[in-house]
């Protein structure tokens, strides 16, 4: 069964995280291309490293992000690599770049450069601000990103700074993940009508576009800044949804009027069904009670007892008698959980993968979505330095294998 995008080829000229958009085209059936630098990509030089031997052909970072690809080396800075570049352009259909705002173009290799070569060709280009705008040169990490998309803002507790989210770039995912919503998108479009297109992914826009669906929602009906904690906000009050039990915690959101019924009530059955006994708490009139019209004190005074009853619980026990009961508990997983999770492993969601050169088979996370007809799938492990530059070079372009000497002893390739 073939791929959704089997019929195309992309060059992935991205670095880090946006190596993530190559990934998921690769999965769902493109041809991608990786192009290095001669000696490798910077991202090979992140860790950890499998068995913390500091090598670029053991970096766990880059297996994550470079499966589904093949991988070439190419000195892009030279006038030899230039021209091997356009060629493999002549025959893709889509290039994937993170270089800074101007730097293919300054090379002649830029959007309006290879249009002239393949008219059909899509540019997909993720920078920090875009390609536009009095920011587009501005260079940022992911801290900067993070905090100018508006999502910082809300990220860790109420009575300390913002932080940043996770030891890698998670704005540069974000970013990659909707650069590969544009590039399959801007293909879609030529093949109705035949035109390839420049695809610009601001990083900053990104962030914003995912961060702010709950925040822009009290600004515009409460013109309240949401608060940096577990809580929510209504109004002068803040209602707990992240509550610690026995092993970690769990998510669960007191309702009012016309949910109470159906969200709080569940949970009084089950409280009552462990001999929890509350007047205050199981009296309440629910149906007309308003997190809006009510004070602090009489939230903390709801939420006590069912503080302690969750405690009393792991995450597993409260989502089972959560089933039984119709209780909205959600566990909260860990990277363990996640891993053995019975529900990913009963859909085959982990995927196996050789690593000839390690003499191992490594387990990945599998396809991010089920396809019926056109399957989502890892096809390769990532590749090693330059380790289809025969195979493209050689059979693809025609280039002979001692031309191909010459070009690496001049570290072309």
């Amino acid at each position: 069964m073939q791929g959704m995008l089997d019929t195309y080829r992309i060059l992935d000229l991205t670095d880090e995280e946006e190596l993530l958009a190559g990934k998921l085209l690769g999965d769902l059936g493109a041809d991608v291309i990786k192009i290095e630098s001669p000696g490798g990509c910077n991202a090979r030089k992140i860790g950890p490293f499998y068995q913390d031997d500091i090598d670029p052909e053991k970096s766990l970072f880059w297996f994550a992000f470079n499966t589904s690809k093949k991988g070439v080396t190419l000195n892009l800075e030279t006038t030899e690599g230039r021209e091997i570049f356009k060629n493999l352009v002549k025959r893709a259909d889509c290039v994937i770049e993170s270089f800074p705002t101007g730097y293919l173009d300054g090379l002649g290799i830029g959007y309006e450069d290879l249009e002239k070569l393949n008219s059909g060709i899509v540019m997909v280009s993720i920078t920090p601000f875009g390609q536009s705008g009095p920011y587009k040169d501005y260079k940022a990490s992911d801290i900067v990103t993070w905090a100018m998309g508006g999502e910082m803002y809300l990220s860790g507790d109420a009575d300390r700074p913002p932080v940043r989210v996770s030891h890698h770039s998670q704005s540069r995912m974000h970013a990659a993940v909707q650069a590969s919503v544009g590039a399959v998108a801007a293909l879609y479009y030529r093949g109705l009508n035949g035109e390839g297109q420049h695809v610009d992914v601001s990083v900053q826009e990104c962030v914003a576009q995912v961060s702010h669906q709950m925040s822009t929602m009290m600004w515009d009906t409460n013109k309240e800044l949401l608060k940096r904690n577990e809580r929510v906000s209504f109004g002068k009050v803040h209602v707990s949804r992240l509550w610690p039990c026995k092993d970690g915690y769990v998510i669960f959101s007191i309702s009012t009027g016309a949910h109470a019924k159906r969200n709080n009530c569940p949970l009084f059955k089950l409280m009552k069904s462990k001999g929890v006994e509350d007047n205050f708490l199981f009296k309440l009139d629910w149906e007309n009670f308003s997190f809006g019209t009510t004070k602090q004190d009489i939230v903390d005074r709801i939420e006590e007892p069912i503080k302690k009853f969750f405690k009393m619980f792991t995450k597993k026990e409260l989502l089972e008698m959560g089933v039984k009961y119709r209780v909205q508990v959600y566990p909260v997983s860990t990277t363990a959980d996640i891993k053995e999770s019975e529900q990913l492993a009963a859909r085959g969601y982990w995927t196996e993968l050789r690593h000839t050169e390690l003499g191992i088979n490594i387990q990945y996370p599998g396809a991010f979505v089920m396809a019926s007809e056109t399957p989502v799938k890892i096809t390769r492990r990532a590749p090693l330095i330059g380790e289809h530059n025969r195979e493209v070079y050689e059979k693809e372009l025609g280039l002979s294998q001692e031309e191909l000497i010459v070009l690496k002893n001049a570290k072309v390739i």
